[in-house]
């Protein structure tokens, strides 16, 4: 059984819909997750992030989080900073554009020729920063980076020096250890909204929340569920037992 990769990298974009650089933030988060880095990336929701959503929340706390803002307001990077962790990257459209000689766009909405450039533009700068968060990782960004990107602004310097600090477990499946990141924190996070290891929904939490961390090939889901639920079944008790 291979090992699964340790991490991915998370997308936060500015939501802000006054400003056309707004949009932009967003086409190039969805560009990177879609067609650049579909397999080493999720986005995660500033308005939920904002309104106290954990899940979102834990995701920065404990993997590299980009922030593609639209103006120098820098909103969503400093809401991951103030509810999570300062993100690995913080880059702002705005100033993109004008670091790369690109024009802004016009439109809020619909097409916009200098917007989807710009965009298009920030996508492939976004992506290197991926692959510099994931350098670690060589195979999972191979797996993930499509033959051509385009793009070749420069990347800037240093980007994040935390990765050690990623909690991980061990879990047996079969005679397999596999090593699961954010581990901890989801067993934490479950045992924190009350939901117990025998709720047949409880199964399907663990499970999509240890797909949003972590690569399960679809042949290794049903023996991992098992083991997971046994794992978590030992965190509960243990979790009970304390409190008593």
């Amino acid at each position: 059984m291979p090992r699964l990769p340790e991490r991915k990298v998370g997308l936060i974009a500015c939501s802000g819909e006054e400003l056309p650089d707004g949009t932009v933030s967003r086409q190039a988060a969805l560009l990177v997750l879609e067609r650049l880095r579909p397999g080493a990336t999720v986005t995660l929701c500033l308005p939920l992030f904002l309104a106290g959503e954990e899940r979102e929340r834990a995701f920065a706390r404990f993997y590299p989080t980009i922030a593609i803002d639209g103006c120098d307001k820098r909103c969503a990077a400093r809401a991951t900073e103030m509810y999570s962790a300062r993100p690995a990257v913080s880059l702002v459209v705005s100033e993109f554009a004008d670091t790369v000689g690109l024009g802004r766009p016009q439109r809020l909405r619909g097409p916009d020729a200098a917007g989807e450039a710009l965009a298009r533009a920030v996508a492939d700068e976004v992506s290197k920063r991926v692959d510099e968060l994931l350098a670690g990782r060589s195979e999972m960004v191979a797996a993930a980076q499509p033959k051509a990107t385009g793009g070749d602004a420069e990347a800037a310097e240093a980007v994040c020096t935390c990765v050690s600090s990623i909690p991980v477990a061990k879990v047996l499946v079969g005679d397999q250890a596999l090593e699961l990141a954010a581990l901890p924190a989801i067993f934490a996070l479950l045992r924190e909204e009350g939901k117990p290891p025998d709720d047949g929904s409880t199964a399907d939490e663990l499970m999509r929340q240890i797909k949003l961390y972590n690569a399960v090939p679809m042949e290794h889901e049903s023996a991992l569920r098992e083991a997971l639920i046994e794992e978590y079944k030992r965190f509960w008790t243990a979790a009970v037992s304390s409190t008593e």
